[in-house]
């Protein structure tokens, strides 16, 4: 008879190997599935039903969408445009460019909902313009990566509506809100961050701030700007749904990118709509998995091995969430976020809803988390990209982020234990 210690072994053990040796997230999710199934003489067409059943969800067809808007939108020219704004509103600060960099990132994340894409779009611009002006070259690479992950926690994020479908449901527009405080509070972390760096070492100050120029640059970038009003406004207000949100986000970024800023021609379209379907058969490919993995977690009951674990540890609040949150980071660090996204959420969501935490502050502190997890080695993608964007090793960017890491986890630290930071905006509704 198989044994149950034996199989979760085998589960994790095996999973956990195949990525030690660099095989792809989801076929290293899938292989460990199906030999743990073997082993425990499950029938293969459970494991195919629950990978179905995965991807065979309403609200995830507002995955490809946003993923669509992000690939027109970036390549519309509304990140120049959010550029100039973000210059005009806090340029004149010292370290002025540093906090233009963090502005630019949250206004396009609202935009684009992507870390990496917002590395890869503002990076080769900013970080270029900073090193003219002084700016050290690995700080200015650093302090690009570090405000992207502003991108995944304002809305609409991709992120967001797979940890709903993780969480059982969680309404994505209740989510939507409750990362917006919190992605202003990583904004004005790293601003704070940057002034003391830049005082400092003596950066320079831009130009003053004009009234004028300010209404001229929202003018500009007014109509990328709507895009946000009409995903976050119509989706968290219950007009529309999710799906229906980033369906009509859609339009309105081919309209704004085709009609009106006309910088690139629509003959352009097919690529964007291929580079979408990439990242989204990817996306696709590692929820599939994903699911028949948490499914075999579920039926292993280790989501309960490690609820009695962690209370054999301790009973006391705060200390079982610097756990789960030591937890996260140390994951973060060697997993891919989506799926990391739909294999933990199902484990740790019930221990932190029995201690009183709602499944829509949890979401933002997990998507948090893992936001700093994409930017440390082995595996962050935004690391990768900023190291590739500016030509600086990696192992000189990590060093460098030490100080920005420990300013990122004080800003999770006062999201985890101040609930009103996420949860003010969603209690309105």
């Amino acid at each position: 008879m198989p044994s149950e210690k034996i199989a979760i072994l085998l589960l994790i053990g095996i999973f956990i190997s195949l990525m030690a040796v660099r095989m792809p997230i989801a076929l290293s999710i899938g292989i460990s599935s199906i030999i743990t199934c073997w082993y425990l003489k499950i029938p293969m067409q459970m494991v195919l039903q629950s990978m179905v059943k995965g991807v065979n969800t309403y609200s995830l067809l507002a995955v490809p969408f946003f993923i669509l808007m992000g690939e027109i939108m970036s390549a519309g020219g509304i990140s120049k445009r959010l550029l100039q704004l973000a210059s005009v509103m806090v340029g004149w600060m010292h370290g002025g460019l540093a906090m233009v960099d963090i502005i630019a990132s949250l206004l396009f994340g609202a935009v684009s909902g992507s870390s990496a894409a917002s590395v890869a779009t503002i990076g080769p611009t900013m970080i270029p313009t900073m090193e003219k002006e002084g700016y050290d070259k690995t700080f200015a690479t650093n302090i690009t990566m570090a405000s992207s992950v502003e991108g995944i926690l304002i809305p609409p994020s991709q992120n967001m509506v797979i940890y709903s479908l993780a969480a059982g449901g969680v309404s994505v527009g209740a989510l939507f809100l409750a990362g917006i405080f919190p992605g202003c509070l990583l904004a004005l972390c790293l601003m704070v961050y940057s002034y003391i760096v830049a005082r400092k070492r003596n950066y320079p100050v831009g130009e003053k701030f004009s009234l004028k120029k300010f209404f001229l640059a929202l003018k500009d970038a007014f109509w990328g700007l709507m895009t946000i009003v009409i995903v976050v406004i119509g989706v968290c207000t219950g007009f529309i749904t999710a799906t229906e949100g980033a369906g009509l986000a859609v339009l309105w970024s081919i309209f704004v990118t085709f009609a009106i800023y006309r910088e690139v021609p629509i003959r352009e379209l097919p690529k964007m709509l291929l580079s979408a379907v990439k990242t989204l058969a990817m996306i696709m490919i590692l929820i599939s998995t994903s699911t028949a993995f948490g499914w075999l977690m579920a039926y292993l009951k280790v989501p309960k091995h490690i609820t009695n674990g962690i209370y054999s540890i301790t009973k006391n609040p705060v200390v079982i969430m610097l756990i789960i949150n030591l937890l996260l980071l140390i994951l973060g660090m060697v997993m891919e976020m989506g799926s990391l996204i739909l294999i933990i959420t199902p484990i740790l969501l019930p221990i932190v809803t029995s201690m009183g935490y709602s499944p829509i502050h949890f979401g933002v502190i997990m998507i948090l988390n893992l936001g700093i997890g994409l930017l440390t080695p082995p595996v962050g993608s935004s690391l990768f990209i900023g190291s590739a964007v500016s030509g600086i090793k990696i192992e000189k960017l990590a060093k460098g982020m030490v100080p920005i890491y420990i300013t990122m986890i004080i800003c999770l630290m006062l999201v985890t234990f101040i609930p009103a930071i996420s949860m003010t905006l969603p209690n309105l509704q």
